[in-house]
């Protein structure tokens, strides 16, 4: 009896010992998590002065500033993605900025589904302590292109071709406009990266490989989508990305073990810093882009968003930028050290908003913690928030009213400005014979081929609906190059269509076949090649189409210049048409000359692999390009 009471007692104690234990383990944790969160809040008076339209904006950011918790202004430096984020955590945490990655839709994806989702976010901001409004970003790369029955313009490849800023600037300006009426405030582009490598799966994201051309259509860009809304107060905020060197990345130097050249090592060259990478950037300053974006790539063996000298020292410092900086999807946690330390690094580098996007409970925890123990210091927090702040106020977001939907009409002229940029983009490589352009007046029959002649998905590209883009013909109220040719031509025409040439046997031979070939879509690093070249299926059916036509017109529909020097003498007539986008009538209009051809090659076309980089005009070996930059015949 006296052993079974001891044993008791014994075990009694013990439970005791390792219940104490658990609990100084749980306070423990909870005041590694917790304790700094639980800081003093400021009352807010009944009219404060950041609420004053009439007001500075300098005046009220620092009036709103006093009122802020540290949590708060952390929070306002987290970007985080729509999926992985509770709506009513935005209130909760007071979110900086929501993005939705391409292909991150609502269930209804049209106009009004995004503007139903968009809103709930944008309320429950509303909604929070203080009622900072949330930046709402997404790729608009040529278009608001995850919304089904958006305009899809031409890629900036395309409108490098173009080399018309007066086009570029009405394009974004259409483009800011079919974002603000679905509520998003920010738009991820222009891309002002200079690509020296065509394996680069993001060449076409480029204008061109000339920092001039690229400086003067950037700024243009900028200027157009931050035009005022005219239906109401706010703006759409352009970003110049990818500071810094971003397109001189070395072939297999990339930190993804997927990918071959994206998120890869530009090699550090101060010369080259100063006469190219920073030049588009200085024009984009000088047009008042109020965010830039940091890089995936290296500079050297550092991370972009590591880098205190280019984001700090020279971008805020001797550039004068005094808008903010935000990193790219996950890009500061490619910084070693894990989560912790590279947040660390990042903010202390001159990062301001970090896009993470996903664990913005744990960013905020880390952040509070490194200011509790001096690593980040309060300084940096307030110049961070200070600028992502003065940013939001400048762009009318405090007092925003709220925004009609486009008409019909509007998108209507959208398209109609997107089908002149296809004209103006497209380049005339060859031309044997003058047989372009074609003559609609006279009673004919062409043949048709190739993956890309009726795809919508292929003439779009990447980042429409999908991060990857979509392969096929889904996308509403588009027009493909075959629809676009039948239309233009007109009843005289008749057209037979092969998708890989092939046609009735006993046919006789005719005079003109069109292959229309190129690129599946693909995004980012997943579309890094080492050798860019048709597909086997689209060269059998140019092969098919050569024996059943006597000339044959090939279109390239393409996102970065093709390896064809062993094919191009057998073609007749060969047009460049890149990504055009939604409307492909804009390709016949151009070969049945309803507009003559005006654009040229935006970068280099390399002849062959070991011409590869092509820097500065100048391939690696030496010897000419194929076709230099700026070549087009008229």
């Amino acid at each position: 009896m006296s052993k079974n009471i001891f044993s008791r007692f014994y075990c009694n104690r013990v439970c005791v010992v390792i219940g104490g234990l658990a609990l100084i383990l749980i306070m423990i944790l909870f005041f590694d998590t917790y304790f700094f969160s639980s800081e003093k809040i400021p009352s807010l008076p009944d009219d404060p002065l950041y609420k004053d339209p009439q007001a500075s904006v300098e005046d009220r950011v620092t009036d709103l500033m006093s009122y802020m918790t540290l949590d708060e202004k952390i929070g306002q430096m987290a970007l985080v993605e729509n999926k992985s984020v509770v709506v009513e955590d935005v209130r909760k945490y007071a979110l900086g900025a929501i993005l939705s990655g391409s292909g991150s839709n609502p269930e209804q994806n049209s106009f009004e589904g995004w503007r139903s989702m968009v809103q709930g976010f944008t309320s429950s901001s509303h909604e929070s302590r203080l009622g900072i409004p949330i930046l709402y970003g997404v790729d608009a790369i040529h278009g608001h292109g995850n919304v089904l029955g958006a305009t899809l313009f031409p890629h900036a490849i395309g409108l490098g071709a173009s080399g018309n800023e007066s086009l570029v600037y009405e394009l974004a300006e259409a483009t800011g406009e079919e974002l603000i009426s679905t509520g998003v405030t920010w738009s991820y582009s222009p891309t002002l990266d200079m690509p020296e490598d065509v394996r680069w799966g993001r060449t076409y994201e480029s204008f061109s490989d000339d920092p001039v051309l690229v400086g003067r259509l950037g700024a243009a860009y900028i200027q157009g989508v931050q035009v005022a809304n005219e239906h109401g107060t706010s703006k759409v905020l352009a970003t110049a990305k990818h500071f810094l060197g971003a397109g001189g990345m070395q072939w297999n130097t990339s930190s993804n073990k997927n990918f071959s050249i994206d998120q890869g090592a530009t090699p550090v060259d101060e010369t080259k810093l100063r006469n190219t990478y920073l030049l588009p950037f200085k024009d984009a300053l000088d047009a008042d882009v109020h965010t830039v974006m940091v890089g995936l790539n290296s500079w050297g063996e550092t991370k972009l968003a590591a880098e205190h000298y280019l984001l700090t020292d020279l971008l805020k410092g001797e550039l004068g930028f005094e808008g903010f900086v935000v990193s790219d999807w996950y890009g500061v946690y490619e910084i070693p050290g894990g989560e912790y330390r590279a947040a660390v690094t990042a903010i202390r580098a001159g990062v301001d908003m970090v896009m993470l996007p996903f664990d913005y409970k744990s960013f905020i925890g880390n952040v509070h913690r490194a200011v509790q123990q001096g690593e980040i210091p309060m300084e940096r927090i307030d110049d961070a928030v200070r600028r992502i702040l003065r940013v939001k106020f400048a762009m009318g977001l405090f007092d925003a009213t709220s925004t009609p939907p486009l008409s019909d009409e509007d998108l209507f002229e959208h398209k109609t400005l997107a089908r002149q940029a296809v004209r103006e983009s497209l380049v005339l490589l060859k031309n044997s014979e003058g047989l372009l352009p074609l003559d609609r007046s006279a009673s004919s029959t062409i043949r048709v081929t190739g993956s890309a002649a009726n795809n919508v998905g292929i003439q779009a590209g990447a980042w429409t609906v999908a991060w990857q883009g979509v392969d096929g013909n889904w996308i509403p109220k588009a027009t493909t190059i075959l629809q676009g040719l039948q239309e233009v031509a007109g009843p005289n025409v008749t057209f037979e269509f092969s998708e890989d040439g092939t046609y009735e046997e006993g046919n006789p031979v005719i005079d003109v076949g069109i292959a229309v070939v190129g690129e599946k879509p693909y995004a980012e690093g997943w579309g890094d090649n080492p050798y860019p070249t048709l597909s086997e299926v689209d060269i059998r059916a140019i092969e098919n189409l050569k024996k059943v036509c006597v000339r044959v017109i090939v279109i390239l529909v393409t996102g970065r210049p093709l390896l064809i020097s062993d094919a191009i003498d057998d073609w007749d007539t060969v047009v460049v048409t890149w990504l055009p986008g939604s409307e492909g009538a804009g390709v016949a209009d151009v070969l049945y000359g309803v507009q003559p051809f005006t654009g040229s090659l935006p970068l280099p076309w390399p002849a062959h692999i070991g011409q590869l980089p092509v820097v500065g005009g100048k391939t690696k070996d030496g010897t000419p390009p194929l076709f230099p930059r700026y070549f087009g015949l008229r």
